[in-house]
């Protein structure tokens, strides 16, 4: 593998961990506040592509999609916590693992329904077209940057709002002790109502930036959710730094494992079994750095404090 494709594939993990770190972030606030699994989380992100792809087509617009998109992802959050999620708080975890695993199979059809089965193309806005030289030679996407630079913005807009707000400190408050919280007279329902909504947006944002990289397609978050819930499992549940910092390790992990291991496994075998056993062994790579990282931290890189 030559440098230039070795940097190229390293920013497409990076990408990918801003991603990741969208849809964990919302995740890791709800497990770590709520105690609630929702495996449903990645058909928010699912819906996001498909509202922000539809709304873009409907005016014109990438940019009005967006903006559009997001509070229909908030909506939508807000219609799934009122309709499922709430009477499942005080149920235990394999009822919301149940309930929400339903929630997924029922809205993957009713996207299949709307939309049809067929993927939704979701282009690039004219703003963000063409590419950027990262080396003499060498153009990666100006849209890719974009999605990086979004991503690390709010990350930043997100850490701030939880560590340096009051809104905040309520939100860390309720995930330390929520029985405490609602006796100083918080409406503690109406905290994890606002927390649930915030991420469902988070994860509708991730959506529709995914949206022009991805195919928008029925199903499309199941294998985000899997790789979000490594997150936030590897970075400390409840932790905004380490579903960050974990969303890029694993995206990196994954993209460079996926690019890596079928040219090493062309030093002991031929090229088709290189081919096969290199695309299997990096489909394990996220895991075995998972099971790695909690054999020295059980709870996680940055695990937050009682």
């Amino acid at each position: 593998m030559t440098t230039q494709l070795l940097l190229v594939q390293a920013l497409n993990g990076l990408q990918l961990g801003i991603l990741l770190f969208l849809v964990a972030a919302g995740l890791t606030l709800v497990f770590g506040v709520m105690d609630f699994i929702n495996l449903a989380h990645g058909v928010q992100y699912m819906l996001g592509a498909y509202l922000g792809a539809s709304l873009a087509a409907a005016t014109g617009s990438f940019w009005w999609g967006l903006l559009l998109a997001l509070p229909a992802a908030l909506l939508a959050g807000l219609l799934l916590e009122v309709l499922v999620f709430r009477h499942l708080y005080v149920r235990d975890h394999l009822s919301q693992v149940l309930a929400t695993f339903g929630v997924i199979l029922f809205l993957n059809q009713g996207v299949k329904l709307v939309w049809g089965a067929a993927p939704l193309e979701s282009p690039i806005p004219a703003l963000l077209e063409g590419g950027v030289e990262i080396m003499p030679g060498l153009q990666y996407p100006l849209y890719r940057i974009a999605v990086l630079g979004a991503g690390i913005v709010t990350a930043g807009g997100l850490w701030w709002l939880v560590e340096r707000t009051r809104a905040g400190m309520l939100v860390r408050a309720g995930a330390t002790n929520a029985p405490m919280v609602s006796a100083l007279g918080i409406d503690i329902n109406r905290l994890f109502t606002m927390v649930f909504a915030f991420g469902a947006m988070l994860a509708g944002f991730a959506g529709v930036l995914a949206g022009p990289i991805f195919s928008v397609e029925p199903g499309m978050g199941d294998n985000v959710l899997i790789l979000a819930f490594v997150v936030i499992v590897i970075g400390g549940i409840g932790s905004i730094r380490g579903a960050f910092i974990a969303a890029l390790l694993v995206g990196l992990i994954d993209t460079l494992g996926k690019s890596l291991m079928p040219d090493l496994m062309r030093l002991f075998l031929d090229a088709s079994s290189a081919r096969q056993t290199g695309a299997a062994l990096a489909s394990m790579l996220v895991y075995v750095a998972m099971a790695a990282i909690l054999a020295f931290r059980p709870a996680g890189l940055f695990p937050v404090r009682a």
